[in-house]
Parts: C-alpha cells; structure tokens; sequence
C-alpha cells in the first residue's frame, strides 16, 4: 500500500529579508495576519494599506521528512497553488506551475534525502499581477469588465476585486500538500458513471493507473465495492409519492488487466433514488475501489459515496420559445435558487464547519439549487458532500466570468487540463446536476463592444462551444452542459433573451423598478438582485469608531458597485421618501431589497411551467459588504433572508394579474394537491374591514392554481387608503393599488412584551394600528443576538412573537432596547 506523508509543518514564509511562520494549507495574507505584519484588510478602509502583498512575490520554504522509503516511487504531490510558483527540492527545480485551480504532482524519487541531511523544499510564487502582464504581453490586449487582468492567469477572478469584493490578490500553497510513496502501481484516475435504468442503478468506474518500470505489464486487479451509506437527511418532510427508501446493498465486482485502463461495473438492483430536497430522500451509497498486485496485495484505494439519479436539461422549443428546466428521475423541477461566490476572499480560511452552517441556512431559506459562480473556485469536496446530504443541487460554472478570454498557449492547455481534473474530481457527486461554460461572457461579446475590439482575437468561444462540451461528453456524460448563462441556446437568438435559455436580468437593479420584472416570464431566472447593507453589528465591527452615514468614507468603501449607493437611493426614492436618519436608511433599503426579490420570485414562480427557475444574485459575501447578498459576511442574516424562506416555501400564496385584473394564486410544489379556503378581505388603512369573502382556491401536485378575486373586493385602482388581504393556512398574500410615497400609512402603534425562556427571549408585539413590514433587528440588541425572523405585516390587533437568542435581556431598559430595534413603515 502506498504511504502518504503529509507536509502541513514546519514552513516559513519569506519577503525579501523578512521571514515568519506560515500556515499550510494557507496564503500569504492570513500569514502576514497572524504575524500582525498587516492590519485586518476586512476593517475600515485597510484593503488599501496592504495592495503592496499582491503585487510582491513571495517563497514557502520547510525541510522534507528524513527517513527511507522501501518504495520504487515518490511524488510530491500539491492539491493546490495559488498561482505563478517555482517548485524546488534540494535546490533543484522539479516543477513549475501556473493554475490555481488544478492540482500538481512531481517525482522526487531519490531526491528526499533518506537517511542523509535534511532535504529543502521551498516554494517560490511570482506576483498573480506579473504572471498576467507577461501572459498578456504574449497573447495580446482584451476586454473585461473590470480594470484588473484576471483573464490572463487561471486564478479565482474575484481575489482581483469584483462589485462585491475587495482587492485581495493572493498567493501560496492553498491546499494541502503531501508526499506520496508506491510501487508498481497507482490509481491516478477514477471516474465513476453512475447511471440508473428500470430501478437498477449501475456504475461503471473507469480506471487508469499509472505504473513503474517493475510493475509494467504485471496483471493488475480493481475490485469494486458499492454498499449502501444511508439517508444523511436533508430532505422535506413534505415528498409525497416521491419518495425512495433506500433497499440494502453490498456489491461487488472486480476485473484483471495489464494495461494502464480498464472498466469495473457493479449493479445494484432496486437502488435507492437520491432527489432533490423537497421531492424525496437523499440515500447515499459508499462506493470504494481497490488495487491489486498479482499477489493480492493492496496498492491504492479510492472511495466516494455516490447517489443514483438521472438528470436532464429539457430545452424543448415551444410556443413561448425556448425551455430551460431541469429534470431529476423524470421529474421537472421548478428550480429555487442562489448564487455562490466564495465564502471568504481567502478560501483556505473556510473550514468544513463553515461551509455545513451557510448551506444549512440556504435550505433554511427554501434553496434547492445551488450555482457555484464562475469567478470563485471549484469549491472543496466537502462542499459537494454536504450538498449531496442535504438535497442541494449543484449548478456548476466553469471559472470564467465576465471578461473575453485568450485560447492561445499558455492558457489553453491550462483550462484543458483544469476543465479534466475538476470534472473527474467532482462527477461522484449526486447533487452536481449541470455544466455551465461560462458567466456572461457570450452576453458580453454580444452587447458590451467586445466583438469590435476584438477585431478577431480569440475570446473564448472556443472553449464555451467546442472544449468544454467536449470535455463534459468524453469525462461525464452522465450530467447535461450549457454553454453559458445567460445564454439561448445558439447564436440564433440573442445570448441573453428572456424567452430562450436562461436570462440575466439587471436592467431593474441598474436604471429601471423592481416592479419591472412583472413586465417579463423569463424561461430560466438565473441571475437577478437588488443591493442592502450588511447587518448593524457587522457595520459597526468591520467600521470601527466610525460615524455611521450613507455615504461615510468606511460605508463607500465596502461598497463596491459602481454608482451602487446611488442605485440604491433612486430604487428606494420610487417608493420611500429617503430618510437622512441612517438607522432608517439602512432599514428601508434592506426593506426595499426584500421587497424587490419577492416581486420577482412571487411573478416568477407563478408563471410555471413558462418559468422553470430563478437563482438569487446572491446567497453570501465574502467580506462585510454592502451588496445583493441574504447573509452579509458575518454571516448574519438579513431580512431578504427571512423572505426568501417565504418566497420558496413548498406552497406559496400570493396576488398577482389575471386577465387584467388581481386574482390570488396557490403555486404549489409540494407533492400533494393544494385545496383551501381563502379569507380575502378589503381594507382600509385605519384597519377597517370594508368587505370579505371567503374563497375557494385549488392547486394540483407540483402546479400552479388561481381564483379571480370578486370586484367588490378590490380596492379601488389609485386609492392611497384601501388595501387587499388574502389569508390561507398561515399563509398571507397582500396587494396595494399604490406604492408606499403614496399609500396613508398610520403611525405606527404596538404593545410590547418581554417573555424570558431559557436560551431565549420571546419578543411578543401586539398591534395597535396596520404595521407594515414590522422588523427587529436582533443584532442591535447584542451583535450575537439573532432573530427566528424578518419582515412581517400586522394588523390591527394581530400579534407576533419573535425569538430572539443571544441576548439575556437583562436590565431595566430590555423593553426600550427592543423598541429602539424595532422597525415599520411609516407615513412619507
């Protein structure tokens, strides 16, 4: 069997005459953190103290193990690093390497040093920005979105800054790193095709395996062992007849070869479905596989757990024009989604912990799809298993965002070999249900002057329509690829029409109203958001002493966007008077932002099966930010988050147009059919109810349904004192003719009562008048206090108990700390 020896200890980092410990897996900014070399970059307006980091280059250095190895063989093996690096052992360059996002391997054999000295290894990392001037140099100017030269070296985009990120260009040895000792053979490729057929799951594992010279030609056996893992949870409770138990399983099978690849199928009969949360169980199964000499003797392994399902992309022409919905063991999905962006702007910082808390919100929030963005990373395997256990499907972009990219060497052999590993590393993983080669970059040769200053320069259409299609087809055939997003499915249509593919809609955050998204039924929402600042408690620790203000020189620096405060105060100006109070300022526009998706969200989903989907710009930050995120980068929750959790609930009650007039509609995505009453009611600002009716609504499985409200019930079309109330199993759907400048808000009035619980405080307010998007921020009370939840709208008499954890309420001035943390809309 191999020996493996892991290399995390012992490094020191060096700049010129300066050296200190370094942390491996890392990079050198938490380093230079640690040492308190830097300040924190995330504080104040620090970021622009420490540019000088990514523009310097840097060198790793630590001793090899001493020790003899019995072994033929030993590599020197890096998972990853961060980027432009010169490997060295015992002085002598092994390897050089310019790819983030691939791993590396080097054959050391005779070279560590055995029982002699102690051997050196160091590490030396070429500034990300000089790679790219000479990479650039060679292959020649083109465009992008933003003033940085990202598209010139395979590093995650965004360390380069991005609308929501800072400047943070990093180097080092970000994964970890290992030696490696066998003989005669090894696996050094495993693809598992997992397929199911009339309940039978299959998969046939297809092997390489790279060997030395005494082990050439020798019989080889891979033994293959697929047993079942269980259910590891995650699912909704409500799955209906979609559900699949999960039957026993403990197969094997194995095959002999004496070559370097060979196939080794094992099939397991009435296999367990995995499925989406909300439309089954996600049983898992341990798939392992073991190398074997002629003797019997154990030369490599690999495990996994995979998942059997079928997964297609149904992109049928009809009557609306081009369809975009995914289907999962037959089942077309409405698709409830977020984007993702890395977590931190350092990714060796995110901890497995981490990464189970933040994709644990999103199905807090009713997310079933996750799309892992095109200008982060190829997330950690850790990330792909904890989707795979809590139902989260995976859309996986293919790292390219935003910028026209050169095909020329040295790049293209680069993504050549970076689009192999990362599709053989992640195709185990049952939650990765689609390919996608690109971010906007087929939009922006379209619409951005790219094709004219492009004159004919490669820009990456080459990789989007031929490499990485052909990548997919020949590593993972089993999991469809598009070409981009946006995109309509060919150039036959523009890349970024709503009524073909998926479409990116930002027009409505950028120079129009949110309420223009109703003007629209998108086949595939994969993109589309409305800003708000992080949480009070996130401002006041990332700006520190600062005087809060909109416009404060801290509050403009994490604010990346370009003109984005001013984006932010005409969106609110629409429908609020803007408030020069901050406290209010910051609560109207994270009122705004909520309101904005749910506009979106709520007509989207309505429109099924024209609309398949919609993926929220976006879930997380990675840093304390203000942008379009539902968790700031304290990982607080803001109120869009809580709306969410209401918009892409399984059963959805809402007021939208029907032949030009309101009618309240059910859309329903549960597995049962939706029969209720609904008590719809007209009234009047002050809380009168001026007319009633009780309404019956029906909803079939996974379907849309509607009632017509009555005329006697609508509220007139420009009145600023009437309003429409739609109640049905708790849930609420609410429509006012005017926007809220207009509409006779009362002042806001309420009872309020303090309930104290071990481990918590109940947060019981009592209305005395309409309160309208009634919020308590939790955090103000304590910066870990948090609330069970955001935005909520009371009438006259309603009451409402709000959990709040973190906070003792300790104190005479519990009940005006609450008050002082409470919101509502109040009259212009």
């Amino acid at each position: 069997m191999k020996d493996v020896a892991p290399l995390s200890a012992g490094w020191t980092l060096r700049h010129e005459s300066a050296a200190l410990p370094a942390e491996v897996p890392g990079c050198v900014h938490t380093d230079l953190l640690a040492a308190g070399v830097i300040p924190d970059p995330f504080l104040s307006r620090n970021e622009k103290d420490v540019e000088w980091v990514g523009r310097a280059d840097w060198q790793y250095d630590t001793v090899l193990p001493a020790g003899d190895s019995d072994h033929e063989r030993t590599d020197l093996v890096f998972d990853g690093l961060d980027t432009a690096a010169t490997v060295m052992v015992g002085g002598e360059v092994v390897g050089r390497t310019r790819n983030m996002h691939r791993g590396y391997r080097f054959d050391v054999s005779g070279m560590t040093g055995g029982a002699g000295p102690a051997v050196p290894l160091s590490v030396l990392f070429t500034s990300a920005y000089t790679e790219a001037d000479a990479v650039r140099a060679q292959v020649g100017e083109r465009p992008n979105s933003y003033p940085e030269p990202f598209q010139y070296i395979r590093k995650m985009a965004c360390s380069f800054g991005w609308d929501w990120g800072p400047t943070l260009v990093t180097a080092g040895i970000w994964k970890p790193v290992r030696l490696e000792h066998w003989s005669k053979a090894r696996l050094s490729d495993v693809r598992p095709l997992v397929t199911v057929d009339e309940g039978t799951g299959r998969v046939g594992i297809r092997v390489a395996v790279e060997r030395t010279s005494s082990g050439a030609g020798r019989p080889l056996t891979a033994e293959l062992r697929v047993r079942a893992a269980g259910h590891p949870g995650g699912s909704s409770a409500d799955t209906g007849s979609s559900r699949s138990d999960a039957a026993p399983a403990d197969v094997r099978s194995s095959v002999s070869f004496d070559g370097t690849q060979a196939t080794v199928t094992a099939e397991v009969a009435d296999a367990a479905l995995w499925w989406p949360r909300g439309y089954g169980e996600q049983p898992l199964y341990e798939c392992e596989l073991v190398l074997r000499d002629a003797s019997g003797a154990e030369l490599d392994s690999w495990s996994r757990r995979i998942g059997f399902r079928t997964v297609a992309l149904d992109t049928s022409a009809d009557e609306h024009g081009t369809g975009f919905t995914l289907v999962v063991n037959g089942e077309r999905i409405f698709a409830r989604g977020v984007n993702w962006i890395p977590d931190d702007v350092f990714p060796s910082r995110i901890t497995p912990e981490r990464y189970r808390t933040r994709l644990t919100q999103a199905t807090e929030a009713g997310v079933d799809l996750i799309r892992v963005w095109g200008g982060g990373i190829y997330e950690s395997d850790v990330f792909y298993d904890i989707c795979d256990e809590l139902g989260l499907m995976v859309w996986q972009d293919f790292l390219f965002a935003c910028a026209a990219y050169p095909e020329e060497q040295p790049l293209r052999s680069e993504v050549e070999a970076e689009a192999r590993e990362n599709v053989t590393r992640l195709m185990p993983h049952a939650s990765l249900v689609l390919w996608n080669g690109n971010n906007e970059n087929l939009w922006g040769f379209r619409d951005w002057q790219w094709e004219e200053e492009l004159a004919g320069d490669s820009w990456g259409e080459g990789y989007y329509l031929g490499l990485l299609p052909r990548v997919v087809a020949e590593t993972d055939p089993t999991r469809p690829y598009t070409a981009g997003s946006p995109w309509s499915g060919s150039w036959d249509h523009h890349p970024n029409d709503p009524a073909h593919g998926t479409s990116h809609s930002w027009e409505v955050w950028n120079r129009t109203d949110y309420t223009d998204y109703l003007e629209q039924t998108p086949r595939f929402a994969a993109e589309f958001g409305w800003q708000a600042p992080p949480a009070y408690a996130t401002l006041r620790r990332a700006l520190p002493g600062e005087e809060l203000a909109a416009d404060s020189p801290g509050m403009l620096h994490h604010q990346k966007a370009a003109d984005g405060n001013g984006k932010l105060e005409r969106g609110l100006a629409r429908h609020f008077a803007v408030p020069v109070d901050f406290d209010r300022w910051h609560y109207l526009t994270q009122v705004n932002q909520a309101r904005a998706i749910a506009t979106g969200i709520e007509h989207w989903r309505a429109q099924w099966p024209v609309c398949a989907g919609t993926v929220v710009w976006q879930l997380n930050d990675c840093w304390p930010v203000t942008s379009w995120s539902a968790i700031d980068g304290d990982g607080r929750r803001k109120p869009l988050f809580h709306e969410l959790r209401r918009v892409y609930a399984d059963r959805l009650l809402t007021v939208q147009t029907r032949n030009g007039g309101p009618a309240v509609v059910a859309v329903n995505q549960s597995a049962r059919p939706w029969h209720t009453e609904v008590r719809v009611r007209r009234m009047a600002a002050d809380g009168k109810v001026l007319a009633e009716a009780a309404l019956e609504l029906s909803a079939p499985a996974r379907a849309v349904g509607h009632t017509v409200v009555p005329a006697a019930l609508l509220p007139d079309a420009g009145s600023a004192e009437e309003f429409l109330v739609a109640d049905a199993d708790g849930s609420r759907a609410l429509h006012f003719p005017v926007r809220d400048l207009a509409f006779a808000w009362p002042v806001p009035d309420f009872d309020l009562e303090l309930v104290r619980h071990e481990g918590r405080v109940d947060v019981v307010v009592t209305a005395r008048t309409l309160l309208r998007d009634l919020l308590l921020q939790a955090d103000r009370l304590a910066p870990e206090a948090v609330a069970d939840r955001g935005l909520v709208t009371l009438l006259p008499g309603e009451s409402v108990t709000v959990e709040v954890r973190g906070w003792d309420a300790a104190g005479d001035g519990a009940v005006r700390a609450v008050r002082e943390a409470l919101f509502a809309v109040e009259p212009a």
